[in-house]
């Protein structure tokens, strides 16, 4: 019975890594899906202010525009970053789940694995005292 126990455990154990790197690799690529999607977007609009920096001879029009530039840079650094934070969190919010689910699995696993000891042990014990009056 210990060893089965132990086997279970063991099983719980695999299929609780097993689970966890799967939810890992699935966060990580969207979180790089996300990245890729905010590279492009940058790219996209670092593009369309040179261009537009490059059509505009006048000095002063091109510092509104280099400001205009960083601030959205700024912006699409404050959106990666809360991008990120929110993953962060919907990865911690989905291991925490995962977790208090595979514990409370394994406490189900564990009572009824201890309700089967108990039960065995006494057919056992029932099964020597007629055995004894059997003598």
């Amino acid at each position: 019975h210990e060893r089965e126990h132990d086997r279970e455990i063991s099983e719980l154990a695999a299929k609780h890594s097993e689970e966890m790197e799967k939810l890992r690799a699935e966060l990580k690529e969207e979180q790089r899906h996300l990245l890729d999607e905010l590279q492009q977007q940058m790219t996209a609009t670092h593009r369309a202010e040179h261009e537009q920096a490059q059509l505009q001879s006048q000095t002063l029009h091109s510092l509104e525009l280099e400001a205009l530039r960083l601030t959205l840079n700024n912006m699409h650094t404050s959106q990666l970053e809360l991008t990120q934070s929110n993953l962060r969190k919907e990865k911690e919010t989905a291991l925490m789940e995962l977790r208090e689910m595979l514990n409370d699995k394994r406490a189900q696993e564990v009572a009824i694995l201890q309700s089967r000891h108990q039960l065995e042990c006494e057919r056992i014990k029932e099964q020597c005292l007629k055995e004894k009056e059997d003598l």
